[in-house]
């Protein structure tokens, strides 16, 4: 495929309530379109959400929440322009090129030589998911399964009659909306822990939120877990420095009751730091630290044994390297959400509809915290996705049933999205 042109416009999404993690707030969702021209005639769209808080706290906290946004999208337009004009074999060789010459350039720019990769990936979303697109229509794939590259296959050969959909706990979400989301079928709550503060003062904020939370949720039991209780799924994206500290959290949640409902723990500490997890009590998983094959393999052998795979925020192309590098370490695999607008949750959706059930879950298990997140989630459906009628959208009792139509639609992936994306001046 071969690049004749390549366009990007912006479009933000206001949050309901200011979005915690990593000891920090941020106001509102940027998302950044791509438009694609090919030699041929033929042109795809691609969306990417940009995360900087999440993808490198560093930039985030040097800049404004604008700034920083602006300079992920920087990255993009280098993307772009190196992109244009040439051809291509297909998507990750596309990656591949430009992938270095764009991180390199955000060091420049950001002034950090320890920018992280995962910084640039985000960046590149909206262009390889677009790149994506265009290979399926000039190849005349179908499905998401025609894209799935040979050697990757053995890992994503399933095909999940349900999802179960992990709302999202932030620091400050009510506990009356945890209680509505129990209420509602949630059978697996996704805490975030790493609280503002000193080290000392995150530990007594997270042992006091897994406190309040536990208290609601003890009293429901649930379908959608083999033990019938609801779970919890503890996020502390990197904000820990020491072991011990995690220790006691641990040992807090026993003393609670709680321990046995934690099954996963996600990026406990900081990716600079080489700390050994294989003795901790629960299951320990890794997201933003993740951004090739090589450091799925590091994290195994540190004794990390699941793994947060996300294609709206690294690529789809290093999700599926992600997959097969999990397969081979015999890593656990789930989908996480980056406050995704709902067109995006579908290409986490899809993806994790291929992943082998969770342990501990009744079918797979994906984040998706967009109702929690937005101020009208059902309108901001109807506005951006191609498939706004489609059942497979909303999840029911706390899954997402995945049928027939689902899998033969690819999640609504390979259309265009809404003209809220497609109708963007500099993209006409």
């Amino acid at each position: 495929m071969k690049i004749k042109r390549a366009l990007f416009d912006i479009q933000r999404e206001p949050f309901a309530r200011p979005f915690g993690f990593k000891g920090s707030f941020f106001r509102e969702k940027w998302n950044a379109v791509v438009r694609l021209e090919e030699a041929g005639g033929h042109e795809a769209f691609g969306l990417g959400g940009l995360a900087v808080l999440w993808s490198d706290e560093a930039v985030f906290t040097a800049h404004s929440e604008a700034g920083g946004n602006l300079i992920m999208l920087c990255l993009l337009e280098k993307a772009l322009k190196l992109a244009e004009g040439r051809e291509f074999a297909d998507p990750p060789e596309l990656l591949a090129t430009v992938k270095d010459e764009v991180h390199g350039y955000g060091r420049l720019i950001t002034g950090r030589p320890a920018l992280r990769p995962t910084f640039t990936l985000n960046a590149l979303v909206a262009l390889d998911n677009a790149a994506w697109v265009l290979y399926a229509r000039l190849r005349g794939g179908k499905s998401f399964t025609d894209l799935i590259p040979a050697a990757v296959r053995p890992a994503l050969c399933h095909r999940q009659k349900q999802l179960v959909a992990v709302p999202l706990v932030t620091y400050h979400l009510p506990l009356s909306t945890v209680e509505s989301l129990l209420q509602n079928g949630a059978g697996l709550l996704k805490i975030k822990i790493g609280q503002p503060g000193s080290e000392e003062e995150m530990l007594a904020k997270d042992m006091a939120r897994l406190s309040e939370v536990h208290q609601v949720a003890k009293a429901y039991a649930t379908p959608l877990t083999e033990s019938g209780q609801v779970l919890y799924y503890l996020d502390a994206n990197g904000r820990y420095r020491h072991k011990e500290s995690i220790v006691r959290l641990l040992d807090h949640a026993g003393a609670i009751g709680a321990l046995e409902r934690i099954v996963i723990l996600e990026e406990p500490f900081g990716e600079e730091l080489e700390i050994d997890v294989s003795d901790l009590p629960v299951r320990i998983a890794a997201d933003e630290s993740l951004h090739d094959a090589a450091a799925v393999a590091h994290k195994a052998a540190q004794g990390y044994s699941a793994i947060a795979i996300k294609p709206a925020g690294k690529t789809m192309t290093v999700a599926f390297e992600m997959a097969s590098a999990a397969a081979r370490h015999r890593m656990a695999c789930y989908v996480a959400d980056n406050a995704c607008v709902p067109f995006l949750v579908d290409w986490n959706k899809i993806f994790a509809a291929h992943l082998p059930p969770f342990p501990g879950i009744k079918g797979g298990l994906m984040e998706a915290n967009g109702p929690e997140s937005y101020p009208d989630w059902p309108a901001l459906v109807a506005s951006s996705h191609p498939r706004a009628g489609a059942s497979w959208l909303w999840p029911e009792r706390g899954t997402f049933h995945l049928d027939q139509e689902f899998y033969e639609a690819s999640g609504g992936i390979l259309d265009d999205p809404g003209p809220v994306y497609t109708g963007l001046p500099l993209l006409r």
